[in-house]
């Protein structure tokens, strides 16, 4: 009976879960990221994401966006030493923020489906998971 009664609980959490992503907002997420970008990344990133050539990496049509789980350990625990992003080398240091789940999902959002960049949607459900996740070439802050 217990056995049922589990399978039972897991099959709704599934179909709640499912239900949320796909009610999932990216457009309203974006808006509010652009927000979060603008007063916790833009003064490095710059507003339009270019960067600072050698300095802070450019956002636009960035290699970089690639591995998801690998951009969230860098909002959530910052990032120091060398990387590569479009072919040019940085090594330098980003601090870790102090932003909510929701807020590193609508940032990431953000600068993941502007200038140039498309990416599927990053959700508040999938920050604490990717921030345990192991991930190549990660040099944690």
């Amino acid at each position: 009976m217990k056995i049922v009664f589990s399978i039972v609980v897991v099959l709704i959490l599934a179909l709640t879960l499912q239900s949320f992503n796909q009610n999932f907002d990216l457009k309203a997420s974006i808006v509010r990221g652009k927000s979060v970008y603008n007063t916790q990344c833009a003064s490095c990133h710059m507003e339009e994401g270019n960067g600072i050539e050698g300095v802070f990496p450019t956002l636009i049509k960035s290699d970089y966006f690639t591995d998801k789980n690998r951009l969230i350990k860098v909002v959530t625990t910052g990032l120091r030493g060398p990387i590569v992003v479009n072919g040019v080398n940085y090594d330098g240091e980003m601090p870790a923020t102090d932003l909510t789940d929701e807020q590193v999902a609508d940032v990431l959002n953000y600068v993941r489906n502007s200038w140039g960049n498309e990416a599927k949607a990053v959700l508040p459900s999938e920050i604490q998971q990717a921030k345990k996740a192991v991930t190549k070439d990660y040099k944690a802050y």
